[in-house]
């Protein structure tokens, strides 16, 4: 097998928080802040602006429309996202077991949720596992946290059709049974929510993180800032909400009108969660019924809701990364990197087109 070659990253290579450096050396597969002495393999010369691979936390690889893809279309929805840039996902729930994409190089690195848990009825049909009884909600989240990545995926509150709104599936005591159980596997939790309803308890039990988070009100953000709990605001998704209502508004009136309710104030809610210190993750909900490779949309939707474009790059990548524990980039740190021709902390469409995406020291893509 060849030896790989020797990547010069130069002109401004962001490592992390206030860390940028003019250049970095990437060989056998790590970062060097100095040049290698005696370089014995070809070296690729990439000049631009760099930034730690970037962060996708809210992604579903091996979901599609209709529930379950096949191996081959899994594949293409993850290199989909790495050739965006995103190095990094937290698979937010799957129906299919994707183990096998950690023995492939090529492909990003996957934390998984395992399956999204919900109740018959209370979610989308051959999404997630769905639980006969509220009350096995604790034993099902020990399972799924053991066979998981360090994560595990509730969701909390969805359309009760009898109701015709958004309701919780849980009780409060059902909830932190089931958040003491992830966390004696030390795993966390995180939380699909749209609705006001089920925020209280799912503070209350001490989830970790919560997804879309539409529902939240001022006093609950600052709980939420008090207990540290991150937020993926999910905006692609939120964007549909006014489809969705369009869908449902015959049927389900007071639905429809929350959903369109939730739509409309999306951006400044966002703004109000940024304002307020709330650490804001970047996911895009991809899989679904939302393409994968779009996070450079994600951020846009960001900026487009008020805040910098530098938080926003910040917080899809070395934030991001660090979140999910695997810190920084330092020197003899493996090397994910994605290069721009221009700075994407000034202007987020940058991120739309990555001049080159180097992936545990190789260089998997180059326009």
């Amino acid at each position: 097998m060849s030896q790989p070659p020797v990547l010069h990253v130069h002109g401004s290579v962001t490592l992390g928080a206030g860390r940028e450096v003019g250049e970095v050396w990437v060989e056998d597969g790590v970062i060097s802040l100095t040049r290698p002495s005696g370089l014995s393999a070809e070296t690729v010369h990439l000049e631009g602006y760099a930034v730690p691979g970037l962060v996708d936390v809210h992604a579903h690889v091996g979901l599609g429309p209709g529930g379950a893809v096949t191996g081959e279309q899994a594949r293409e929805q993850a290199l989909a996202d790495r050739d965006a840039g995103v190095l990094l996902i937290r698979d937010a729930g799957s129906p299919v077991d994707t183990r096998w994409m950690d023995d492939d190089d090529a492909l990003p690195r996957i934390l998984r949720c395992g399956q999204h848990l919900a109740l018959p009825k209370r979610y989308l049909r051959g999404f997630g596992r769905e639980l006969e009884l509220p009350s096995d909600l604790p034993a099902a989240v020990a399972q799924e946290a053991a066979a998981g990545d360090g994560w595990v995926k509730i969701v909390a509150d969805w359309i009760d059709r009898d109701h015709g709104d958004l309701t919780p599936l849980w009780s409060a005591q059902d909830l932190a049974g089931a958040v003491a159980a992830a966390h004696a596997e030390a795993a966390r939790v995180t939380a699909h929510t749209f609705a006001t309803e089920a925020v209280d308890d799912l503070l209350a039990a001490g989830v970790d993180c919560l997804e879309h988070g539409t529902g939240l009100t001022g006093s609950q953000i600052d709980e939420v800032v008090r207990r540290g709990v991150a937020v993926t605001p999910t905006l692609l998704q939120v964007g549909r909400f006014d489809a969705i209502a369009a869908q449902a508004a015959e049927k389900f009136p007071v639905y429809a009108a929350r959903m369109r309710a939730m739509h409309d104030r999306r951006y400044q809610h966002v703004a109000a969660l940024y304002e307020a210190g709330v650490q804001l993750l970047v996911g895009t909900d991809a899989g679904g019924t939302i393409t994968h490779g779009q996070i450079a949309a994600e951020c846009a939707e960001l900026v487009r809701a008020g805040i910098p474009a530098a938080d926003v790059v910040a917080a899809a990548s070395w934030q991001g990364r660090s979140y999910l524990g695997f810190g920084e980039l330092v020197d003899g740190s493996g090397a994910d990197l994605v290069v721009y021709a221009a700075d994407p902390r000034t202007s987020i469409t940058v991120l739309r087109t990555p001049l080159a995406v180097i992936l545990r020291g190789r260089l998997v893509g180059r326009r």
